[in-house]
């Protein structure tokens, strides 16, 4: 049987690496294809906003991996809803937008643990997230609200940017990377669940653990945990 194969489409380099190494872990099977456009990133930095353009880009993108050969298709840019919808519904296959799976899973985990605390029926749930990308907030902070109404509680999302973070990481620093998206998440009020936005943070999460003792979520194993559970069901 030939093995599942997957587009991950990226807006920036630092994305590759803890996409890949999470489909190591956790669904080795797969076979993988890489898809670049740095400039996307660039480009998105620079009008401020989400273009026409980009939208089109993106289901250039989307239909490129699916005349490749590919079946599903997971992007790692987080600042890009809107186009990676417009992709999916382009393309017909099983797309993923990089933080859903992760949305999903902050509120499941948010919900049991009010249930399990007996919580009154009105608290709200706080949930943080913590970005080094600054534009990825504001897409990822409509996708989340729009994700959790109408939920029997009330959440509150809490957000934090890290400025210099992604450069340095970018530029080799790794620790001093890790250590910004710490600093960053002792910056949360209290919260229940924590969850770092870009698919470049996965390396951080032990660092950042480290800091509090409220479950820190990455999405790169989100997603691609449901992702593969996604393809089953086709």
């Amino acid at each position: 049987m030939r093995a599942t194969r997957i587009a991950l489409i990226h807006a920036t380099a630092l994305a590759i690496d803890p996409v890949n190494q999470a489909f190591k872990s956790w669904w080795p099977d797969a076979t993988l294809q890489n898809i670049l456009d740095d400039s996307l990133s660039r480009d998105h930095a620079a009008a401020g906003e989400l273009t026409a353009d980009m939208v089109e880009r993106f289901i250039d993108l989307a239909n490129y991996a699916k005349r490749a050969g590919c079946q599903g298709i997971l992007f790692t840019c987080s600042a890009f809803g809107e186009a990676i919808e417009a992709a999916a519904s382009s393309v017909g296959i099983p797309t993923l937008k990089p933080n859903e799976a992760m949305f999903e899973q902050a509120l499941r985990m948010a919900l049991d643990g009010a249930l399990k605390q007996n919580a009154a029926p009105g608290k709200a749930l706080n949930i943080g997230l913590v970005a080094t990308f600054a534009a990825s907030l504001v897409s990822m902070g409509e996708e989340f609200r729009a994700m959790s109404a109408g939920l029997e509680r009330p959440v509150h999302l809490h957000t934090v940017f890290v400025p210099g973070a992604m450069d340095a990481l970018a530029q080799g620093r790794a620790e001093m990377h890790h250590q910004l998206v710490a600093q960053g998440v002792q910056a949360l009020p209290p919260c229940e669940v924590i969850m770092l936005a870009q698919f470049s943070m996965a390396a951080a999460q032990a660092a950042a653990q480290a800091t509090t003792p409220v479950p820190i979520l990455t999405s790169p194993e989100c997603a691609v945990l449901a992702l593969q559970q996604r393809m089953k069901n086709v």
